[in-house]
C-alpha cells in the first residue's frame, strides 16, 4: 500500500514534469509575435499612425514627410528598439503634426472633383443612367471640345466606378503604345498588369512582363507613351545602360520633355482618389 502511494506520487510527478516539458517545447516552436509594423504619436488632440522600416545600413533614427500617402514613416537601425522608436517620433511629434497640415488633401474620383484626364483638367458629373456607371462625355461648342467623366449612382458608389473606368481607359491607351512599340523593336510582352505603385511609374520582369500603374491615364499621352517604351525598352535591354537609353530614344523622342514632367508633376497625380 506504501509502496503503491509512492509509485502513485511518483507517476503524478512524472506527469506534472511532462506538462512542464510540453509546454517550454510549444513556447520554444510557437512562431514569434512580429513586430508591429508602426508606432502611434499624439500631437495635440490628434493621433498619428507611423510606419516603420527597418534598415540594416541606418545608423540613427529619420523621420521622414510623404506627399504622395499623406503620412509619415519612421527609419530605424535594424537592431533598434521599438521604445526608442516611439520615444524619436513622440519627440519630434509636433514637426509631424505641423508639415501634415499643411500637405494638400486627397482629392475624391467622386461628383464635384475636378481631375487631370490625359494632361487636361476634366469635371466629375454626377448623371442619373442604367446604361453605364461611369462614360466619358464630349460635347462641341463653337469649336471648342470639352470632356467630362459622367458618373451615376450614389455618392458612396462613385468612386470605385470612376477608378473603374480611369482603369479601362489606362489599360486601353498602355496596351496600344506596347503594342506599337513591341512591334517596331520585334519583342512581344508577356503580360500587361496594372497597379497603384507609389515608387515607380513602370517595371518589367526578366520574364517579359510589364506592370504599370494606373495613374498614367491622368498624364499627358505624350508621357504615357514614353512609360510604356521605357519599359518595352527593357524587353531588349534589361538594365540602363547606354545601349538600353538608345533603344528608349528610338521609341520615345519625347523622352526628355516626359521625363521633365514626371519629375516636376508626377508627385501629384498621387493626390487623386
Amino acid at each position: 500500500m506504501k509502496a503503491g502511494l509512492i509509485d502513485g506520487q511518483w507517476a503524478i510527478r512524472s506527469t506534472e514534469q511532462l506538462r512542464h516539458m510540453l509546454q517550454l517545447f510549444r513556447n520554444r516552436t510557437a512562431t514569434p509575435t512580429p513586430e508591429p509594423a508602426f508606432v502611434e504619436i499624439q500631437h495635440g488632440a490628434r493621433r498619428y499612425r507611423i510606419p516603420i522600416k527597418r534598415v540594416n545600413g541606418a545608423r540613427r533614427f529619420t523621420l521622414r514627410v510623404r506627399a504622395a500617402t499623406l503620412d509619415a514613416v519612421l527609419t530605424m537601425p535594424k537592431g533598434s528598439s521599438l521604445r526608442a522608436a516611439k520615444s524619436f517620433a513622440e519627440r519630434h511629434a509636433e514637426w509631424v503634426g505641423t508639415r501634415l497640415d499643411v500637405l494638400p488633401r486627397k482629392i475624391p474620383l467622386a461628383a464635384g472633383s475636378v481631375i487631370p484626364f490625359r494632361g487636361v483638367p476634366v469635371s466629375i458629373v454626377a448623371r442619373q443612367s442604367l446604361r453605364a456607371a461611369a462614360w466619358i462625355e464630349e460635347t462641341s461648342a463653337s469649336g471648342r471640345t470639352e470632356t467630362r467623366i459622367c458618373v451615376s449612382g450614389d455618392p458612396e458608389q462613385q468612386h470605385k466606378r470612376v477608378l473603374d473606368l480611369l482603369r479601362r481607359e489606362a489599360r486601353r491607351d498602355l496596351e496600344a503604345a506596347v503594342i506599337r512599340h513591341t512591334a517596331t523593336l520585334g519583342k512581344t510582352a508577356r503580360s500587361i498588369t496594372l497597379r497603384d505603385t507609389r515608387s515607380r511609374w513602370g517595371s518589367c520582369t526578366s520574364q517579359g512582363s510589364l506592370n504599370f500603374s494606373w495613374r498614367l491615364i491622368m498624364a499627358p499621352p505624350h508621357v504615357l507613351d514614353y512609360l510604356a517604351a521605357h519599359e518595352v525598352a527593357h524587353l531588349a535591354h534589361m538594365d540602363h545602360s547606354p545601349a538600353y537609353w538608345a533603344v528608349a530614344a528610338r521609341l520615345a523622342p519625347a523622352l526628355a520633355s516626359a521625363e521633365a514632367w514626371l519629375k516636376q508633376n508626377g508627385a501629384s497625380l498621387h493626390l487623386y482618389g
